[in-house]
């Protein structure tokens, strides 16, 4: 009979002990390039596997096609304009030249106001840290070191891009793996960022997977980024392998997103129009994935979500109370997710004009609402008409429909300058 009521005790216990979470961040990767999202040629088998196990929304977009106000972003459950790291890079001033901007005085300012930016929201780790959460961050970090975005553990120690955190994936996926150990022995929950500089160039992938993408095109810049991702696809799995292994895998939510989004130029291996810095979809969308066996069905739902939706998705699984005033909903609502009507967002100059006041570094303006997609450029730095697509039917956006519907054109944007003011 105790033995009964110990097991019943320790069921209970194991119930109600609050998830994990691993949050799978992908770099320059464009929203087509999985097998699960219709590519024949690039193959991600642990990404389809994760995109079948989960509740999936193929058609995710983050609010700005830049790496650091995206992950910035996913981090506060934010818009740029409100965060204020609006771009990469603190702007350069005329008299510095191009080369020695990154040791000069003003970019080390810069970059600290950035920091000093992040410090006025509470992040995702910061929340959790409060709940009992150990948190991890690896990969991809451009603010400080990893202490400044609230984790308790990490490897980036300052650098632009995450210096040592770059090692992640590419090199190892140790450091992981030891510290879920100890999360473990501390019986302690856990929150790992894992955003590793896959598949962002350098394009540097094993000759193993190169040598099956050699054939699949005629440009070796495409066949590099197509290994890239093949590459990236398979430290997700030896990631979800680990956890199975542990023993995590039920009680783990595994979130996947991608920072922004990338096309190849087939003859220079850099990155083309229309995708990262660009307010088109080559940049900004994503699929979005929430994997938790223990509570959620899988599902895909067609229905276009935010990647400021993660941050309210995390907290409320976790157990934590949401700030006010979030832009985003709980992605495991699906009376929240039906509700939503249109999704909006900012994109910015790669280096800001002015750190304090995001306006004076906009680029452009998007709204979508009911598969339409309106792009309105910001004049102080871009030049240009609004741009209409139905990205319901034109996917690739080839077709602008703005002259031919006027009157959707003046809507969306009233409804987008609502969005705007209001904020």
């Amino acid at each position: 009979m105790k033995i009964l009521i110990l097991s019943l005790a320790l069921a209970i216990v194991a119930k109600a002990a609050p998830p994990n979470v691993v949050m799978i961040i992908s770099d320059d990767h464009h929203w087509g390039d999985y097998s699960f999202m219709g590519h024949k040629q690039i193959q991600t088998p642990h990404l389809d596997k994760l995109a079948k196990q989960s509740l999936t929304f193929p058609r995710g977009y983050v609010p700005a096609s830049l790496c650091c106000p995206s992950l910035a972003s996913i981090i506060t459950g934010r818009y740029p304009h409100e965060h204020r790291i609006t771009s990469n890079d603190p702007a350069k001033p005329d008299d510095v030249p191009k080369n020695k901007f990154h040791q000069s005085k003003a970019f080390k300012e810069g970059r600290q106001r950035m920091v000093e930016h992040l410090n006025e929201w509470p992040t995702l780790p910061k929340l959790l840290g409060q709940a009992g959460y150990a948190s991890l961050q690896t990969g991809k970090w451009w603010l400080g070191d990893y202490t400044t975005g609230g984790f308790t553990h990490g490897m980036t120690k300052g650098g632009r891009h995450g210096d040592a955190g770059l090692e992640i994936g590419r090199k190892t996926m140790q450091p992981i793996y030891d510290f879920i150990a100890g999360a473990k022995k501390e019986t302690k929950p856990f929150f790992v960022w894992y955003a590793p500089l896959l598949p962002h160039d350098p394009h540097t992938p094993p000759e193993r997977l190169l040598a099956k993408y050699r054939d699949k095109t005629p440009s070796i810049h495409v066949a590099k980024y197509m290994a890239m991702v093949e590459w990236f696809d398979e430290t997700c799995g030896e990631l979800m392998t680990h956890l199975e292994q542990q023993g995590l895998s039920e009680n783990t939510i595994v979130i996947y997103v991608t920072d922004n989004g990338w096309i190849t130029n087939p003859e220079t291996g850099k990155y083309a129009p229309r995708s990262k810095q660009s307010p088109y979809d080559g940049g900004l969308r994503t699929p979005i994935m929430i994997r938790w066996p223990a509570k959620l069905a899988p599902e895909m739902n067609d229905t276009p979500v935010s990647s400021l939706d993660l941050f309210p998705t995390v907290l409320n699984a976790c157990g934590v109370p949401l700030p006010k005033d979030l832009p985003g909903i709980d992605l495991t609502d699906s009376a929240a997710v039906k509700a939503r009507k249109t999704l909006t967002g900012d994109c910015y100059t790669h280096n800001f004009v002015d750190q304090e006041k995001p306006a004076s570094s906009l680029r452009w303006r998007w709204i979508i609402d009911d598969g339409w997609k309106l792009i309105v450029p910001a004049p102080q730095n871009e030049k240009g008409d609004p741009e209409l697509y139905h990205i319901g039917k034109d996917p690739n956006e080839e077709h602008n429909r703005a002259d031919d519907e006027p009157e959707r054109v003046a809507a969306l944007r009233k409804k987008l300058d609502a969005w705007w003011l209001g904020k």
